[in-house]
């Protein structure tokens, strides 16, 4: 069977590579097509730009698709407003439209918590769902293009177990050296009996650690990433080998994310 088509869709320049970029690379290593749609920041923008180089190193043949809405945590990101005020159809529409462009057979995104409580990550998460239910209907969004029926929706999170240790190290070096509440540690994770998915990217892990280390403005900025720099080969294996995903099957059978 013809790999599935991707479509991954997230809110920030370096979500793709954080929470997907694993999967993307070996998905697109396989021969398979995918895509990125980032909600937020204008074309052109420094992070615009290491996205694009982001994408490179995972394999992906094309650059990345901006809907350029701004960062809630960044007004300078694009002119538009930001993401969340948008209003919903505007946004939905606009997605809609790359949707039945692209045609892919799975939309990866965020969970519906937007992994850990971002508002961008949670309204990325919204848009998917109503883009994916609206990019079938023909009666939604005509000037959008002709009707695609996207089988399967994959909601990347964190398991609990697999990953909860190396992220404890994580938030535990990012609150610079004071006593971190156990909720500061850990506010975010999926029970292990809930996922659907797991994804060795382990074979591809240097892909996705050169994908990251492009996104150099956000090494400048966040604490976060410059403690995954700081973890031994052994703790960021464990923190980046592997993806976990919610899935949702919206046609009779879905499309598997790995055969």
């Amino acid at each position: 069977m013809t790999p599935p088509r991707i479509l991954c869709v997230q809110a920030h320049p370096d979500d793709e590579t954080i929470w997907t970029g694993g999967t993307l690379a070996r998905h697109c290593a396989a021969g398979g097509e995918a895509d990125v749609v980032t909600t937020t920041w204008a074309a052109g923008q420094p992070r615009h730009r290491e996205l694009v180089d982001a994408l490179q190193a995972l394999g992906l043949p094309r650059e990345p698709i901006m809907l350029g809405y701004a960062d809630g945590g960044v007004p300078t990101s694009s002119d538009l407003p930001p993401l969340v005020d948008v209003p919903f159809d505007d946004a939905v529409g606009a997605l809609t439209r790359h949707v039945r462009d692209l045609r892919p057979d799975i939309i990866l995104t965020t969970d519906a918590f937007g992994i850990y409580g971002h508002p961008d990550h949670i309204h990325t998460h919204r848009l998917c769902l109503a883009a994916a239910e609206a990019a079938a209907e023909p009666h939604l969004y005509l000037d959008a293009g002709a009707p695609w029926r996207v089988s399967s929706l994959y909601f990347v999170t964190v398991s609990e177990s697999r990953s909860r240790q190396a992220w404890e190290q994580v938030m535990t070096t990012r609150v610079a050296g004071r006593p971190a509440e156990a909720e500061e540690l850990m506010r975010f994770g999926t029970p292990d009996d809930r996922i659907d998915d797991v994804v060795d990217v382990r074979g591809v892990l240097d892909r996705k650690w050169r994908a990251l280390q492009a996104h150099r403005t956000e090494f400048e900025r966040s604490r976060t990433l410059r403690a995954i720099r700081a973890l031994d080969d052994a703790a960021r294996e464990a923190l980046l080998g592997w993806e976990c995903y919610l899935r949702r099957d919206l046609v009779g059978g879905g499309r598997a994310l790995v055969d």
